[in-house]
């Protein structure tokens, strides 16, 4: 396995799939944040680490090639399942339902205060 041509390949998914803009696997890795579950990021750090031992030739021959290839490709079947309206749409209900409560609290206030003072 090499490592850089499979981060390079998830590079490429976080920006289809997650619209992660940058230079290179750690950048984008970086800027995914929370999008990515954390058992995610600890793999896609796991990868960051391995890239960079494996540009030393005694050090690169220790990497545990077994361990990096479930994170990457852990990594590479999440994105390739994320669905990014569902994840849109699951924002908008939630925007949606808190504004909707909070109208409904202001409504119910209202009458409370209106019933207090008599005018209903």
């Amino acid at each position: 396995m090499d490592i850089h041509a499979c981060t390079d390949r998830l590079a490429q998914l976080l920006e289809q799939r997650l619209d992660i803009r940058g230079a290179g696997f750690e950048t984008k890795l970086r800027r995914a944040g929370r999008l990515l579950p954390r058992h995610l990021r600890r793999d896609g750090d796991r990868l960051v680490e391995a890239m960079r031992l494996a540009q030393h030739p005694r050090l690169g021959r220790q990497l545990d090639q077994v361990r990096l290839e479930k994170a990457a490709n852990a990594i590479e079947h999440y994105l390739l399942n994320f669905d990014a309206w569902d994840r849109r749409r699951g924002i908008a209900v939630s925007v949606s339902t808190s504004i909707l409560t909070n109208i409904l609290i202001v409504i119910a206030l209202g009458l409370c205060l209106a019933l207090w003072r008599g005018l209903i």
